[in-house]
């Protein structure tokens, strides 16, 4: 039987097997080297075929490329086509865990009516890898069909670009924060229905104030310098160390202007204000020269993951439940994703036996290589704020196995238990012994904290521990984007350098953020108080953040109905949520949870009277939801 495997991870192995002839080849369609062997009919069910399956498996899952040369292996008879035998062989030596039960089911129901031919297995890997149930295209669709005005028969057939030959790490890729339910709430909200968006962690759109300072300097650094810093009348308009900290800026940015690309790392001035916030907060040293300016704290991460990982089995640690911008980017960019559960029972605590035993499975078991491990702190979406003791458990993890951390601190000023204090990851990895060698990278943002300017795209990442060569490939990544945008660059500086005591700002600058603070609070409370006053709903304190991830419990029926949509409980629940209330929160599942957990994420942003009705309607909403599914 004519049989292709990729060179590079299969031909050690083959070159093992008896009686059967072998040559090299390049495939000019893939572009990649083959080697083509003919195996007797005594090697097809062997175990070392079985392996080569699996990490031919192993390499779609990851990366979503290899399904010709995935077929060609099953297909072992090089009929071009796969039958019934070929297939159950097939599923039963890869992990189960891998495929969707429902496409499990489905192929081996076809394959009994009849072969499988090459387009038709590909259509079944899409649904194979489906990650979830939570995402539909059909709004898509409708937007598709109203922007040409009319609807095609086929949407793939007229396009060559289509779900089966586009790229599948895209594909397979999920954001649950603006999936199905929130294109659905926009879909009814251009309908002109209210719609009350608690999906998203993005203040401003719900209410929250910009802080005058900030606004104000931006303002002047914008301005032509006869319109602003420089026209006689700006005194009366504009305190004066407004006035002297644009001047200031506009100098760090140069004569071009906000207009103009600057250094690929960001302004050095605004790097210096960086590393001076990052020293006085954790009383060791930071330097410019580790400091990348970026568009937000998910664009460092992207380019941090971008320059990690290196082929299909790097993986990387993440908490389980996550924030999903991680899980995205680590499916698009072809690697693995390891999840170490949070213990919702002790206030969603983090164990080092968990992380031991999650490193163990992917490692020994899976043959995976753990490269990075991400903690979230204060938590998204679980709102805990770890101690220095949760800390030091993650740093030396991570220092034992030679794993990068990756620090996500954007919500460090966002702490409402008075008992409780932020402590970066950088402070205890250099004051913890055995962690002197930790390769670390710090995360923070201008979305989140009092500031919430998300639109702004404004952050950074400071690299400790990070081998120079790997810095100047980072350098070169940066690069190729020529730069973050300036905004962003300056909204950074201010983040980190805010009025101080004696200028004429500070006051009302702090009046203003601790109004934001004290609401903030005061609603974290609330909120948390309401859905644990709702029969059947669970939630732990949200004490740091912005957000609460209650847990429900629903009937049975609402759970078969959900299965029989093929959609997750908590997806039929949001969207329900929604449709009755107008409320949009995101479905648990986006985020990750352990099998049987439902529920869902909502922010605690909206204004305190607008969240006091969202907390009668949860109510209202969950009574209806389970008289109508008892």
């Amino acid at each position: 039987m004519l049989r292709s495997i990729k060179f590079a991870r299969s031909a050690g192995q083959l070159l093992q097997l008896k009686e059967s002839r072998r040559f090299v080849s390049v495939d000019p369609k893939r572009g990649t080297e083959f080697i083509f062997s003919r195996l007797s009919d005594a090697t097809k069910a062997s175990p070392l075929i079985a392996k080569l399956q699996q990490e031919c498996w192993d390499g779609y899952v990851a990366t979503g490329r290899g399904c010709h040369t995935l077929f060609q292996l099953l297909d072992t008879d090089s009929s071009g086509a796969i039958c019934w035998q070929e297939i159950r062989f097939f599923l039963e030596n890869v992990r189960e865990s891998d495929i969707n039960p429902n496409a499990r089911k489905e192929v081996l129901e076809s394959a009994a009516e009849g072969v499988i031919t090459f387009p038709k297995f590909q259509q079944w890997l899409i649904k194979a890898t489906k990650v979830d149930q939570g995402l539909k295209n059909s709004y898509a669709m409708e937007n598709y069909q109203a922007s040409i005005g009319n609807a095609p028969t086929s949407a793939d057939a007229e396009h060559s670009w289509n779900k089966h030959t586009m790229s599948q790490s895209l594909r397979r890729m999920q954001y649950a924060v603006r999936g199905e339910v929130v294109i659905r709430a926009d879909a009814l909200a251009a309908e002109g229905k209210r719609i009350i968006y608690t999906n998203i962690g993005n203040p401003h759109a719900v209410g929250q104030k910009p802080l005058t300072y900030y606004r104000q300097v931006l303002a002047l650094c914008d301005l032509p310098a006869e319109f602003g810093v420089e026209n006689s009348q700006i005194a009366s308009a504009f305190p004066a160390d407004v006035v002297e900290r644009a001047i200031e800026m506009r100098k760090a940015v140069g004569p071009a202007g906000t207009g103009a690309y600057t250094n690929s790392q960001g302004i050095m001035d605004f790097r210096k204000d960086v590393a001076n916030f990052i020293t006085m907060r954790d009383e060791h040293v930071a330097i410019p020269s580790n400091i990348f300016l970026a568009n937000g704290a998910s664009h460092a991460i992207e380019q941090v993951l971008t320059g990690l990982i290196g082929n299909n089995r790097d993986a990387i640690m993440i908490p389980i439940p996550q924030y999903p911008i991680y899980s995205a980017i680590i499916s698009r960019l072809g690697a693995r994703q390891v999840g170490y559960y949070l213990d919702e029972e002790s206030g969603w605590a983090i164990t080092e036996r968990e992380l031991e035993l999650r490193r163990t499975a992917a490692v020994e078991r899976d043959g995976l290589d753990i490269r990075a491990l991400t903690l979230i702190n204060p938590g998204n979406p679980t709102g805990q704020v770890l101690s220095r003791d949760d800390l030091e458990i993650i740093c030396k993890f991570c220092a034992k196995y030679d794993i990068l951390l990756l620090a996500d601190e954007v919500y460090q000023r966002n702490i409402y238990d008075e008992n409780k204090e932020f402590v970066s990851a950088k402070k205890v990895a250099i004051e913890t012994p055995g962690c002197e060698n930790l390769q670390l990278i710090s995360f923070h943002s201008t979305s989140k904290g009092f500031i919430g300017e998300c639109g702004r795209r404004g952050g950074y990442m400071e690299l400790h521990n990070i081998d120079p060569y790997v810095q100047t490939q980072l350098y070169k990544l940066a690069s190729s984007g020529l730069c973050s945008g300036v905004d962003g660059q300056m909204m950074t500086s201010l983040m980190c350098r805010p009025p101080i005591p004696g200028e004429d700002s500070f006051e009302l600058f702090t009046n203003e953020e601790f109004a934001i603070f004290d609401s903030l609070k005061r609603k974290a409370v609330s909120l948390v108080k309401g859905l644990n006053e709702i029969d059947g709903m669970a939630c732990a304190p949200s004490d740091g953040a912005m957000y609460a991830f209650p847990k429900v419990e629903l009937p049975p029926k609402a759970i078969d109905e959900a299965n029989r949509q093929d959609v997750t409980p908590d997806t039929l629940y949001a969207l329900s949520l929604l449709e009755e209330t107008g409320i949009c929160v995101v479905p648990a599942s986006g985020f990750g949870q352990k099998e049987g957990r439902i529920g869902f994420r909502t922010t605690f942003l909206p204004p305190e009277d607008e969240l006091d009705r969202a907390i009668v309607e949860f109510k209202r909403h969950h009574e209806l939801f389970c008289q109508k599914y008892t």
